[in-house]
């Protein structure tokens, strides 16, 4: 009879239990939690942007009242972050040069949770998937890894 280095021993318990799960969870496949966080995370900052898209004077409002930046003029950095979030979260969720996108809405987090600290868990969760991507790159279900693997010389690709 063949034994799998998987099988949980007969008298393992909750430990053996508890270790085989933990092995199964760790097997489950990146690049689709890569694709889930490219996602929900594209979705949050193109729905933002959208918002100031299809109400200009109020998102003009909110950053003369409640974010007051210095240095940048209310309608500049409304205009500005309405750009950022439209464009910069369809790349990501396209997974299209998902590692420079990260940049701009990893910035314009760092300045929203510093000017307005009130919303600071939903930007460190969004910074820290941000970070994520930045670090670990956008995943094979992405047009990056396509163009990534179409491009790789010969002694790449025997990796």
């Amino acid at each position: 009879m063949t034994r799998s280095d998987n099988a949980i021993p007969q008298g393992a318990g909750v430990v053996g239990r508890f270790t085989s799960v933990r092995g199964w969870l760790g097997g489950f496949p990146l690049s689709i939690i890569q694709l889930a966080m490219r996602i929900g995370v594209g979705l949050a900052f193109f729905n933002s942007g959208l918002l100031k898209y299809n109400s200009f004077d109020y998102a003009t409002q909110l950053y003369e009242q409640a974010y007051k930046l210095p240095f940048v003029a209310p309608a500049v950095a409304a205009r500005i972050a309405m750009i950022d979030e439209l464009t910069c979260s369809t790349l990501i969720m396209l997974g299209l040069a998902t590692r420079l996108a990260t940049l701009p809405l990893l910035g314009l987090s760092l300045v929203l949770v510093i000017a307005f600290p009130s919303d600071w868990p939903d930007h460190v969760l969004w910074g820290t998937v941000l970070l994520f991507l930045l670090t670990r790159g956008p995943g094979s279900f992405s047009i990056d890894y396509f163009i990534e693997r179409r491009f790789r010389t010969g002694a790449d690709r025997r990796r």
